[in-house]
């Protein structure tokens, strides 16, 4: 039923297709190259699409529909067939719980060297004893995150949806997740959707900024965030990940300009926004100007 409604929906957009049933792929006429044959093969268990004249491809049909600058109707359609995930894509993770051998600061007894040396940290790291109680941030003094700070995060109902682990010592191995998606919503619990929201890489970023900012673990927006914000019809974001991710940004900025939403991309100096600080990151966010198609275009080029 669902492939079948995915095809209907892939034909509203690119025109009638060739089905092929055995392979579970369905060729339409390029829309990139308009070979006159139908050369664009989209397949309907993976995803994965690709124009054998022009060689335009991708690994979703969202990243295909975003190329083609489609309306937020199809988007939205897409989302109600695929529940905002890859199609039939369902990769097996391991079952999400904070480590046995968490314990949280706030039980943290301050005699132990291992807890002496993780609140350390976190002090270098000006993290604040509310930004502990708010987050739950705690640290395992063995085990397999043995030696790490642990911030969990919690979706709007308050269920552990990601954890990062961050070494308080220095090791060569720093950072540890668990093996689990990274489409969720980071801090989801703390986000009110009616005002701006701030997109950044890391936990400690997040907690930097203090209010309405999501850490996206990585420097990719994933599928949910994408959906939500859509649905709740935010009206600001501010994108302020690391220098080295200007290519991720510059898509971002992009994928929302084009539905309807003001942009604001926060340029970063060196530093990320843990190591600038509230007062600092604060300043600089409330200081950016609305991005505009031609400051983009410009980011681009600088870019690549």
């Amino acid at each position: 039923m669902k492939s079948v409604r995915l095809i209907q929906l892939l034909e509203s957009v690119l025109l009638k297709g060739n089905h092929n049933h055995k392979k579970s792929e369905i060729s339409f006429k390029c829309p990139f190259c308009t070979h006159h044959k139908k050369k664009l093969n989209v397949n309907l268990l993976n995803q994965k699409w690709h124009c054998w004249v022009c060689g335009t491809g991708g690994h979703t049909i969202m990243g295909l529909f975003r190329k083609l600058k489609v309306e937020k109707k199809y988007y939205d359609t897409l989302f109600t067939i695929t529940g905002g995930k890859r199609y039939f894509a369902e990769k097996q993770y391991e079952h999400l719980s904070l480590p046995l051998e968490f314990i949280s600061m706030c039980d943290a007894d301050m005699k132990n060297t291992e807890a002496k040396n993780a609140l350390h940290y976190l002090n270098t790291r000006k993290i604040t004893t509310q930004d502990i109680l708010k987050h739950n941030i705690g640290y395992c003094p063995n085990g397999k995150y043995g030696g790490m700070i642990i911030i969990p995060s919690y979706d709007e109902e308050g269920k552990l949806n990601f954890f990062t682990g961050r070494s308080y010592y220095n090791v060569k191995f720093k950072h540890l997740n668990p093996v689990v998606t990274k489409d969720i919503i980071g801090f989801e619990l703390f986000i009110n959707w009616n005002e701006p929201i701030t997109i950044v890489e890391g936990a400690f970023d997040a907690i930097a900024i203090k209010r309405n900012s999501i850490p996206l673990f990585g420097k990719m927006i994933l599928d949910k965030l994408k959906i939500k914000i859509l649905e709740k019809q935010v009206k600001r974001i501010n994108i302020a990940l690391d220098k080295d991710a200007m290519s991720n940004a510059i898509e971002m900025c992009e994928y929302f300009i084009s539905n309807g939403i003001s942009v604001y991309f926060v340029s970063l100096p060196e530093k990320d926004p843990s190591e600038l600080g509230f007062s600092n990151i604060t300043n600089i966010i409330n200081k950016v100007e609305e991005l505009t198609p031609l400051k983009l275009l410009e980011y681009k080029i600088n870019a690549y």
